[in-house]
């Protein structure tokens, strides 16, 4: 195209066309003042709760596991398969994690044990259902109850407690605390540094992406609506900095996820493999007959889900201080959820990464307001059903009134 940028007249249709990514920020957004709102007539001193520096450090301690999850997931469902087991999983990986602990190895090397041992679990269940042409589900069903019963008989049903405190760092502990960095004035710095070279990256990567679409005659949006998105984002990140660095400082919890969120944003959007998943995941059949191997595909996110499930079961564990043998329970079911309501279609070949964090954090702050408020967990179950039912019915809508099915 000889116009390489989009008129202003076409700006509804670009925003139109992206309707979902930006609802579920407003709907983050208008999720957390209405549970400030709710909160602050409840406290005595009219505070908005869910707005304080700590409650926004608790959520990411309370929710990083099914956000780690939840990145494994959308990979999993975009290529129209799905996960039951990771619950059973994590609780299994987790009693073997805090044994492989207590030998006294170290912190590092847990981690990549546990991250080893999920990848070979997610092997096991990957052959069956990519080779065997086994259903994901009745797989990852049959996964589900053996890896509850082996956990039952790995920790002989008591929980394996941890030697030291060590192990919990990874999930409650801050990095500015592990540093033993000193306050500037009410704040810890790492947050905003952290904040700082994010940022420096991201409009790396933005700049020299605009130029890459330009130079090949893409489309890109106005200039003005560009710097605009890099503005607001820039202040969502130093927003959730402060928040940090008047608190506890950065969650190290937080820098795990941070990686492994840009390693697989990377891998689906800028790499063979990520477009092979998008392509069996739209249509299994045309991906075969355009040469590409579905079942290698499809073995490979279940190693990917494997191995985040395996660094989850690290995280839940070093945030309960133990392994526990009933661990795990729903944790399949808080992923799947923050996938569909993060924009991931039921009918696969869509979905991102950015989309399911955004909706598991809309899970999140829902879970976490309705605690604030002291909601019966029956209540809270009920919120939660219907909150999936209405993500995955307005897929649904979308796609048909998109004529997509």
């Amino acid at each position: 195209m000889s116009n390489k940028t989009i008129s202003t007249s076409d700006i509804k249709t670009l925003i139109r066309n992206n309707l979902r990514n930006y609802s579920m920020f407003i709907i983050l957004l208008a999720i957390m003042v209405v549970f400030g709102y709710l909160t602050s007539r409840i406290s005595p001193d009219g505070t908005w709760t869910n707005w304080l520096p700590r409650n926004f450090v608790n959520v990411f301690f309370q929710n990083s596991y099914v956000l780690i999850l939840a990145i494994g997931m959308v990979q999993i469902i975009i290529t129209q398969n799905i996960e039951l087991s990771v619950g059973s999983v994590c609780a299994f990986v987790g009693a073997l994690s805090a044994m492989i602990y207590n030998t006294g190895i170290g912190m590092p090397l847990t981690v990549l044990a546990s991250i080893l041992l999920g990848v070979a679990i997610g092997a096991y269940q990957g052959v069956w259902v990519a080779y065997a042409k086994l259903p994901a589900f009745i797989v990852t069903l049959s996964g589900m109850l053996l890896f509850r019963g082996l956990t039952y008989l790995v920790t002989n049903i008591t929980p394996v407690s941890l030697k030291d405190h060590n192990y919990s760092l990874i999930s409650t502990g801050t990095l500015d605390e592990v540093l033993s960095m000193g306050r500037i004035g009410p704040y810890l710095p790492m947050a905003f540094i952290a904040a700082i070279l994010v940022l420096v990256v991201f409009y790396i990567a933005e700049f020299l992406g605009r130029r890459k679409k330009i130079n090949n005659d893409f489309e890109v949006s106005p200039f003005p609506l560009f710097i605009a998105k890099l503005v607001l984002i820039s202040l969502l990140v130093f927003g959730l900095a402060d928040r940090f660095a008047r608190s506890r400082g950065l969650p190290i919890v937080v820098l795990v996820l941070g990686v492994t969120i840009f390693i697989f944003q990377f891998i689906l959007n800028n790499t063979v493999l990520g477009r092979y998943i998008y392509a069996v995941g739209g249509n299994p059949h045309s991906a075969k007959l355009s040469g590409i191997n579905s079942e290698l595909v499809i073995f490979i996110v279940f190693l990917f889900m494997g191995g985040l499930t395996g660094l989850a079961a690290v995280v839940s564990t070093g945030y309960m201080n133990s392994a526990l043998p009933q661990a795990g329970n729903l944790f399949e079911m808080d992923a799947i959820a923050a996938c569909y309501i993060g924009g991931v279609s039921a009918g696969g070949g869509i979905g991102t990464v950015v989309g399911v964090i955004v909706g598991g954090l809309v899970m999140s702050m829902i879970n976490n307001g309705m605690i604030l408020m002291n909601m019966a967990t029956h209540y809270q179950y009920v919120v939660k059903a219907l909150v999936l039912l209405l993500a995955v019915f307005y897929d649904v809508y979308s796609r048909r009134k998109a004529g997509l099915g």
